[in-house]
């Protein structure tokens, strides 16, 4: 029976037993029985549930539970509560574990004690509630990721959370079966450990107190007032290992230079051992600031399917870099992993936070010049000096296929331009930005991975430099990546296009799926916490829309 008409039908049945029926149930334990307890279940469920908010998650989930169930109680074993159900509620209670907030889950009830069938009811339904909300919460998160602007329209397996909550009811252990709803990444479950290390660390807000070195950066070897400090702080994150020499010593010493260059790498920062101003605001960002990244980033792991596929590629972009999976139990060291070249912070030139398929690349590409970049900065360079579009091996052509012939520049022409009508696209060669070869995946935003003409980018440590696409450092690794399922001959004729001038089109023999992410904190494999700077302010976003799910 479809849900909308099992809510109908269990809305005809309650209104049938009336909603404000007295329960035949006393105070008197020896009179409760199974019948007066579905009563009561069927009674509380009218008064709390009515025509308006019937349809609505997790009432609707709840509502069809106690009906497939002829209303019987889920959560207690005559009039205590189950073990499952005492499990459930701490488990509820301690929601900060898992990165999410007890208070959205209302279980304030849990410290009354029931003293009458009714109040058995109301509690049953009101665990119910509770835990399809949390349950729903660590499958699928907390808000919509359309909400917060990204475009993850991934296919997921169906999730029934009245047949979860039927499970958890019965199972030997609540918390393994909690486990097994959230992302099955281990790097998800890496991230939740590290949790609990930030909440310790958040307790002991004095750690990081630590005095301003000043606007000139302290060489390792320098003096700095805080040295001890400091040491104190890389201890307890386990950036140095143990204290090392004279405690007093306010030198920056090799054994602190060694422990700031570890932070600073984890931290996205240039790992020269100095203290800068950079690192300063790194070292003294409050632990709490740290926790709600990781809760954030825990958030959005949950918005991915349950578990990936492989070969699939990730690009995180505040880190910079893209990982590829050979196999889904790939550990960090089996993956080909390289840094990127993300959009620049400003809106319209931000890599966006997608999902989508690469089917084909593209050797010797043009670059077609989006409208937004030909728009606001080559066409007044052109028509200032129309030499410009020869001078930088730019063509202006009819039509959307490489074999578009070009067109002469003209008044007439750089006006069709500017209308759409035509458009502008650079020859493969030195100046191309693409460099010698794209990787497509066709998406609404005409985003895509591809080399790039200007490699000494990829000195700098914060690479937000594109118009959006994404530049990888190591183009060929890559592509031999992306084409190792190809026949043999694919790649002894790539060899030859590749000397060759022209684009060439080569399919890939199966398509694999790319998400573009965007999280600020990470946890690696040795038990490092990696943070990045939030350059798109993307984590304040997703804080102000978690603000109403617990109003």
């Amino acid at each position: 029976m479809p849900r909308r008409m099992l809510i109908l039908a269990c809305l005809t049945v309650l209104a049938g037993s009336g909603a404000c029926a007295r329960s035949d149930v006393t105070h008197d334990a020896d009179r409760y029985s199974e019948t007066s307890a579905a009563d009561s279940v069927r009674a509380q469920l009218a008064a709390l549930i009515d025509n308006t908010v019937a349809h609505r998650e997790p009432y609707s989930t709840v509502l069809a539970l106690y009906a497939r169930r002829s209303f019987s109680l889920l959560w207690f074993d005559e009039r205590n509560r189950t073990h499952q159900a005492l499990e459930l509620l701490s488990d509820i209670d301690r929601a900060e574990e898992r990165g999410l907030r007890p208070k959205d889950y209302n279980i304030a009830f849990a410290s009354i004690q029931p003293r009458s069938a009714e109040d058995l009811a109301r509690q049953d339904i009101q665990i119910s509630l509770a835990a399809a909300r949390f349950a729903a919460d660590l499958h699928n998160g907390r808000v919509d990721p359309r909400a917060a602007g990204y475009d993850l329209e991934i296919p997921r397996p169906h999730f029934d959370t009245g047949e979860l909550l039927e499970t958890l009811a019965t199972a030997p252990s609540v918390a393994a079966a909690l486990d097994g709803i959230e992302p099955q990444f281990k790097h998800y479950a890496l991230l939740k450990k590290a949790l609990g290390r930030y909440r310790r660390l958040a307790s002991q807000p004095e750690l990081n107190g630590l005095p301003n070195p000043g606007r000139t950066s302290i060489k390792p070897g320098g003096l700095y007032d805080g040295t001890p400090a400091l040491r104190r702080l890389l201890i307890a994150l386990t950036d140095m290992p143990t204290l090392v020499g004279d405690p007093a010593d306010l030198h920056l010493d090799p054994a602190t230079v060694n422990a700031l260059k570890a932070f600073q790498s984890r931290h996205g920062l240039a790992p020269d051992g100095r203290l800068g101003r950079d690192t300063y605001q790194a070292l003294t960002t409050p632990f709490s600031q740290r926790v709600r990244q990781i809760e954030l980033s825990l958030e959005r792991w949950r918005w991915l399917p349950p578990k990936l596929t492989a070969p699939s590629i990730i690009v995180n972009i505040p880190q910079y870099r893209l990982f590829a999976l050979y196999t889904t139990d790939d550990l960090e060291q089996q993956m080909l992993r390289m840094d990127v070249i993300v959009g620049k912070a400003f809106p319209l030139l931000q890599t966006p936070v997608f999902a989508a398929e690469m089917r084909y690349l593209v050797l010797h590409p043009y670059w077609d010049v989006p409208n937004s970049i030909l728009r606001r900065e080559l066409l007044p360079l052109i028509r200032r000096d129309p030499t410009y579009i020869t001078r930088n091996d730019y063509e202006i052509v009819r039509g959307q296929t490489d074999a578009a012939e070009a067109q002469p520049v003209t008044r007439q022409t750089l006006d069709a331009l500017a209308r759409g009508e035509l458009r502008l696209r650079q020859k493969p060669g030195p100046k191309n930005p693409l460099g010698f070869v794209k990787f497509v995946l066709p998406n609404r935003y005409d985003v895509y991975l591809h080399g790039t003409a200007a490699p000494a980018l990829f000195k700098e440590e914060q690479r937000a430099f594109s118009h959006g696409c994404v530049r990888v450092a190591d183009p060929m690794g890559l592509m031999q990546y992306v084409l190792r399922n190809n026949p043999a001959e694919d790649w002894e004729r790539i060899q030859d296009l590749l000397r060759e001038p022209g684009a060439h089109r080569v399919a890939l023999r199966a398509p694999i799926r790319v998400f573009i992410l965007y999280t600020t904190a990470l946890a690696s494999e040795d038990g490092r916490a990696l943070f990045f700077r939030d350059i798109y302010r993307q984590d304040q976003r997703l804080e102000a829309l978690l603000e109403p799910h617990s109003q």
